[in-house]
C-alpha cells in the first residue's frame, strides 16, 4: 500500500511569542528567504502565507531594501511580485566576468521587434502585426514568442473571421524588469529618440510608421 505523502505543519505566522523587534526581523527573513529562493517573482498572496494577514508587506519590504543599500543586488517589483535581481551598474562586470546567466528568452532580433510590437499595441492580432512591420509576420515567429512564455492569446478580435489578438504575459513583464505595462518605456520618446524605428530598421530594414498611415 502506498504511503501518503506527509503533510507540511502549519507555520505560525503570528509569532505572538516573539518580542515586537524580534517578531519583525523574523518575518523580514522569512520574506527575503522565498524571494531569494524562488525561480519568479513572488506575488503578496505568497508572502502573506508565510507572515500573516496583519503584517504589512510593504514595510518589509522597504525594510529589506534599506538593508540591501550598497549591495550589488537589490529587491524589485516585477511581473506583480518581487525578485532579487543584481543592480544594473554591475552588468558590465558580469559580462566581462563570462559567468552563465540566463538569458530572458531564447529569441531572435525579428522575435523580439515582434515582442516590442505586441507589448505596445496589445492586444493585437497577426494581421495587425504584419501591417505595422509592412511585411507578414510568420506563424513562427509568434510561436517562438510563445514557447518562451512571453506571449499569450488574448480575446478574439471584433474583425471579420474574430481572429485570436495576442498579448503579452506576466513572464514577460518579469523577464524585463516591468512591474506593469505602465513601466514599458513612453512610446513617443523612443520614436523621438530613433530607438523604435531603428530596432525594427536595422533588423529588416522596416520603418515604424502603422499610426501615421492609419490617420
Amino acid at each position: 500500500m502506498a504511503r501518503r505523502p506527509e503533510r507540511l505543519s502549519a507555520i505560525d505566522t503570528e509569532l505572538s511569542h516573539l518580542p515586537a523587534e524580534r517578531r519583525w526581523r523574523e518575518w523580514m527573513n522569512r520574506v527575503e528567504a522565498v524571494i531569494f529562493a524562488s525561480a519568479t517573482p513572488v506575488p503578496r498572496e505568497m508572502l502573506t502565507r508565510i507572515v500573516g494577514q496583519d503584517c504589512n508587506i510593504d514595510l518589509i519590504i522597504e525594510d529589506i531594501g534599506e538593508e540591501l543599500r550598497g549591495r550589488p543586488y537589490e529587491l524589485v517589483a516585477v511581473g506583480g511580485g518581487w525578485q532579487h535581481r543584481t543592480r544594473l551598474a554591475y552588468a558590465d562586470v558580469i559580462r566581462a566576468s563570462t559567468a552563465p546567466t540566463k538569458p530572458p528568452g531564447n529569441i531572435t532580433q525579428h522575435e523580439a521587434t515582434v515582442l516590442m510590437a505586441i507589448g505596445y499595441f496589445q492586444p493585437v492580432t497577426r494581421n495587425d502585426l504584419s501591417k505595422i512591420f509592412g511585411k507578414e509576420v510568420g506563424r513562427d515567429a509568434i510561436a517562438a514568442l510563445r514557447q518562451a512564455g512571453f506571449v499569450t492569446s488574448g480575446p478574439r478580435s471584433p474583425t471579420p473571421g474574430a481572429p485570436y489578438t495576442f498579448v503579452t504575459t506576466p513572464h514577460f513583464l518579469a523577464a524585463f524588469g516591468f512591474a506593469s505595462l505602465r513601466d514599458l518605456p513612453d512610446i513617443e520618446m523612443l520614436e523621438d529618440a530613433g530607438l523604435l524605428k531603428k530596432a525594427i530598421s536595422e533588423e529588416e530594414g522596416l520603418g515604424f510608421q502603422a499610426d501615421e498611415e492609419d490617420e
